[in-house]
């Protein structure tokens, strides 16, 4: 009976461990090569995999503000959530504004899908002008009689999305670092 408590408590630890390598043999050169490589082809997988997803959405917000713009001007005011602002604001106005936020969306987009040194800048760059965008819209909000909770989405939209895009760009750049550090924390292994 002992025996057979000791053989069953030995296969429910087996469940929940994970699979390990002799830890008494070091990993030789190549055992090491093969592991950082196939590390970095996982993050640029997985990177590229979360910057589409993010850069998708993004353009998906910024044709609806391309749609916007086209009924603003063929069509002024004839949108609820333009029509808040038709006491305050011009129709160029509103077609300038959401012309900024697609230029918002479209910065933070080449700054994620973009490999160079400086792509970070694309999405500083956004977040800039879409806190400049935040700010004309709340102004404009805050003058209205009753402030419509139904249209926050018009200076925190972009600001959001470019804010976005800089919180994932920066959390791909940290794990790319901790990647580029495994590779040189590797060891020259002699078997002797």
């Amino acid at each position: 009976m002992r025996k057979l408590a000791r053989n069953f408590r030995k296969s429910e630890d087996d469940k929940f461990s994970l699979p390990t390598l002799d830890d008494s043999r070091p990993m030789d050169t190549h055992e090491q090569e093969e592991v950082v490589r196939s590390l970095e082809r996982m993050h640029a997988q997985q990177s590229l995999q979360w910057k589409s997803v993010f850069a998708a959405l993004l353009f998906c917000y910024a044709a609806f503000l391309l749609y916007s713009i086209y009924q603003q001007a063929l069509f002024p005011w004839e949108l609820r959530y333009h029509a808040y602002f038709m006491e305050d604001v011009g129709s160029w106005m509103i077609i300038t504004a959401d012309s900024l936020a697609v230029l918002v969306c479209s910065m933070a987009i080449m700054g994620l899908i973009n490999n160079s040194k400086d792509h970070r800048r694309w999405i500083e760059y956004s977040c800039f002008v879409g806190l400049m965008l935040a700010v004309f819209w709340f102004y404009y909000m805050l003058r209205m009689p009753k402030f419509r909770w139904d249209v926050i989405w018009l200076p925190l939209g972009p600001l959001s999305g470019s804010g976005v895009c800089l919180f994932v760009d920066h959390l791909i750049s940290e794990s790319s670092e901790e990647v580029r550090k495994l590779r040189s924390y590797m060891y020259a292994f002699k078997a002797g």
